[in-house]
């Protein structure tokens, strides 16, 4: 069976080393996967090494334990917390409760008390587990679903616009708890159906239906607490949508953030990755089937971004980009494959246009009013990304011989070149979108250049000056730069520290705060740990 990750957090080296030495780990169902000196090292762990479980002590220099605690809890509202502390202090123990810290355990920690809480956790995840996958209990939860009335008028909700006074009444009548919202924010969930885990042989897998009704239970388990939603099972382009009202103090950041831990849970729980799209916010219930269709449009990025996590819209394409209002499944297709990809998808749709005319009886108008409405769509989406209508459609003389409606009676023709220019057309979004991104990390590289001395220049505030959810700005970035964000902001300021060391005699506190550290010394913990001396031994060997 697989082991529970685990990471040990204490400012004392030798205390951390003790504990990992001293516990049989396997034994107890874990294995440590790292540990870190304090709560700033930690929370960048958490990040890439996905634990379940954290073990905090809670006396730390530059974040405490339980500042971590309630970090995780925001972020991270799956990962389990165990705090140990050197004072039998209540208000600690208060204050850890609040947060839902599952242990409080007194130094120095006793291998026997450790291990045996270890294992009533590890026993805690396991029924977790199995609860979620307890195919009796699903079905019983699949009796329990909305009434059919319910489900449907959430479906016209955010199929069409309704007037917000009908939408209001319906909602009261239905009593579904998402009225007098700041805002309002749609998100489509689709169920990756992949391979059946051999190893575990899951019982939930043998009955596939049930795993949109597990997946649903997680979705509300741990959206609860946070924000007012209306879960429902759609017929439209995806099996799972959700409403989600945002009230006072609650952020479209953050409700990413959850979705975003939803989708690791999934994927642990049930072995099967989903993704969510989420749309554009709004503030009008009239306006809900708008988001809607922002939140399957960036469901369409799956074959650019990658399956199993979340997509909102803004992160792939600009706040500011108008929409295109099709109005025909056909249209619909032809966008999506040209937009999105890939080239297989791209040849598809056009075998199938040439197959549905040389199937097609109709008078010799009809074929071409059909080709000319093709040919306009391609022109919208092309004006839409702004590119070069005639190197985008084939050069001008191939372009404007389309117009001519005897050269596109023959379908052969029109077919291959609408497959070339769909081709053409997705490679320059697909340089445009690249050339975006570039443009973003530049501009986000300026925006640090320009603000490092702001000790609260986090990435959430970066990313609201971007528009841009953190969660894919840190993908992102990572990917360009190679480094991660905290990493890179780091090295700035570290560099601009030399230079003010080199360049100035300022106190250490004094750079340290003109480079956004309010604490001397973390600031030189921090330039210790990169350059290996302190700030007044690296001033002093010049």
């Amino acid at each position: 069976m697989d082991l529970y990750r685990i990471i040990l957090v204490d400012d004392e080296e030798e205390v951390r080393k003790s504990i990992i030495k001293k516990i049989n780990w396997e034994e107890a169902g874990f294995q440590v996967v790292g540990d870190a000196e304090n709560g700033q090292d930690a929370l960048e762990r958490i990040e890439a090494l996905e634990p379940d479980v954290v073990l905090t002590d809670i006396r730390m220099p530059y974040m405490d334990g339980l500042t971590l605690a309630e970090r995780i809890r925001q972020k991270y509202p799956s990962i389990k917390m165990v705090i140990f502390s050197g004072f039998d202090d209540f208000e600690y123990a208060k204050r850890a409760i609040k947060l839902n810290v599952i242990e409080y355990i007194l130094k120095p920690v006793n291998v026997e008390e450790l291990t045996a809480i270890l294992k009533k956790i590890k026993n805690t995840l396991d029924e977790e587990i199995a609860q979620r996958r307890n195919v009796d209990l699903l079905r019983e939860n699949y009796r329990r679903s909305l009434p059919i009335i319910r489900e449907q008028f959430l479906s016209d909700l955010i199929r069409r616009r309704i007037p917000e006074q009908v939408a209001v009444l319906r909602l009261r009548e239905y009593d579904i708890d998402i009225l007098n919202a700041k805002k309002w924010v749609v998100a489509a969930v689709d169920v990756e159906q992949g391979e059946i885990s051999k190893e575990r042989g899951l019982s939930l897998h043998q009955e596939r239906d049930l795993i949109p009704i597990s997946v649903r239970q997680m979705i509300l388990e741990m959206l609860d607490g946070y924000c007012r939603i209306a879960l429902f099972t759609s017929s439209l382009e995806t099996e799972q949508v959700m409403i989600a009202a945002i009230d006072e103090g609650g952020t479209q950041t953050g409700l990413i953030n959850v979705l975003g831990d939803v989708c690791k849970e999934v994927k642990r729980v049930l072995e099967v990755p989903i993704t969510v799209g989420i749309g554009h916010s709004c503030t009008s219930l009239e306006d809900i089937h708008s988001s809607y269709r922002s939140a399957i449009d960036a469901l369409g990025y799956k074959a650019i971004v990658g399956t199993g996590g979340t997509i909102y819209i803004n992160d792939v394409e600009p706040v500011n980009l108008g929409k295109l209002v099709w109005e025909s499944r056909d249209e619909a297709e032809l966008f999506a494959a040209v937009k999105f990809g890939p080239g297989e998808k791209i040849q598809q749709m056009a075998a199938s246009i040439r197959e549905r005319m040389e199937r097609a009886r109709v008078h010799a108008s009809q074929y071409q009013i059909f080709m000319l409405s093709i040919m306009n769509s391609m022109i919208q989406i092309v004006q839409q990304y702004d590119l070069d209508v005639t190197e985008a459609l084939g050069g001008e003389n191939s372009y404007q011989e389309r117009l001519n409606l005897g050269k596109m009676l023959k379908k052969e023709d029109f077919c291959e070149w609408l497959l070339q220019a769909a081709l053409r057309v997705n490679q320059a979004m697909n340089r445009e979108r690249e050339s975006s991104m570039k443009h973003v990390i530049q501009e986000a590289k300026q925006y640090i250049l320009e603000n490092y001395p702001d000790p609260e220049l986090s990435v959430e505030k970066l990313c609201r000056h971007l528009h841009m959810s953190p969660a894919y700005f840190s993908t992102m970035f990572k990917k360009e730069t190679g480094q991660a964000y905290t990493a890179y902001l780091t090295e700035v300021r570290l560099n601009k520290a030399v230079e003010l060391l080199n360049k100035t005699d300022d106190k250490t506190y004094v750079i340290a705060a003109k480079v956004g550290y309010q604490e001397q010394n973390y600031f030189s913990y921090v330039f210790k740990k990169k350059f290996g001396v302190s700030p007044s031994k690296y001033r002093g060997a010049k």
